[in-house]
């Protein structure tokens, strides 16, 4: 139990630092961006680029990743897809985070959920193809509706929603020993997760407005503010991510989820 409540501190500590109320607290000057954007978003006074660390998120639709240069252009951790469903895994995972590893860059996978297979299978086939070395930083779980899918459109309850997603993440971290952190979109936060799974680290889309506008009552560790950023390394529009911390949150928050169960 000692060891559980060590654990549980510096997720404590990241969700006390990490919030929208401390972000209106910075300095709100005027500040470049930290990478080129080819459809750049005006989020006046709260920008994104006000924080210190900056992500990426990537699947196999980026195709060849130059990892030394994606490091080398300030690029701080990467979220890459691993799976979909309980029957499918991204052609390029496994040589993404290999190469993310060899390039110093913290990382984590994250799993696409659809809402017309079990959590169970979804979590099996998860673990089944993600080995716990692939896991440095917290394994992600991708929830959102997903209206163009050819094969399921279904939307449970928000009930059965949470249901499956507990469910899911519990088996994660009962065998990766780290809690997943949860993405997600504004609508489908809207329908389920308002004041829901405050345990847990949330990543947000949101690519027009600063994430407190958009999220009720939402604390935040990971912004995704953008879909069309230009990333040295990588051919093509990129996703990136701002962290809510500081620096030494970062840093601090690594030290603590990348160590092995």
């Amino acid at each position: 139990m000692r060891r559980l409540l060590l654990a549980l501190l510096p997720i404590a500590t990241l969700l006390s630092a990490c919030s929208s109320t401390d972000y209106d607290l910075m300095q709100t000057a005027s500040i470049p961006p930290r990478f080129n954007d080819t459809d750049p978003q005006d989020f006046g006074g709260r920008t994104p680029h006000h924080h210190n660390i900056h992500g990426i998120d990537v699947s196999k639709w980026n195709g060849d990743i130059d990892w030394m240069k994606v490091k080398n252009s300030g690029v701080s951790f990467a979220f890459i897809k691993a799976t979909e469903g309980k029957d499918r895994v991204d052609t390029r995972f496994n040589e993404y985070w290999q190469r993310a590893r060899a390039a110093g860059i913290p990382y984590a996978p994250y799993h696409f959920y659809y809402f017309c297979s079990t959590a169970d299978a979804q979590a099996d086939w998860f673990i089944a193809n993600v080995p716990k070395s692939a896991v440095y930083l917290p394994p992600v779980l991708d929830v959102e509706w997903n209206g163009e899918s050819k094969t399921c459109r279904t939307r449970p309850s928000p009930d059965e929603v949470r249901v499956a997603m507990k469910r899911f993440m519990d088996r994660l971290e009962a065998h990766y020993g780290k809690r997943p952190i949860i993405y997600t979109s504004v609508d489908f936060h809207r329908d389920n997760l308002v004041d829901q799974f405050k345990e847990y680290h949330f990543w947000v889309r949101s690519v027009a407005k600063h994430p407190g506008e958009v999220y009720v009552e939402r604390r935040w560790a990971f912004w995704q503010y953008t879909s069309t950023g230009v990333i040295p390394g990588i051919d093509g529009a990129t996703d990136i991510n701002a962290f809510a911390g500081s620096a030494k949150n970062w840093k601090n928050w690594v030290a603590a989820v990348s160590k092995p169960k």
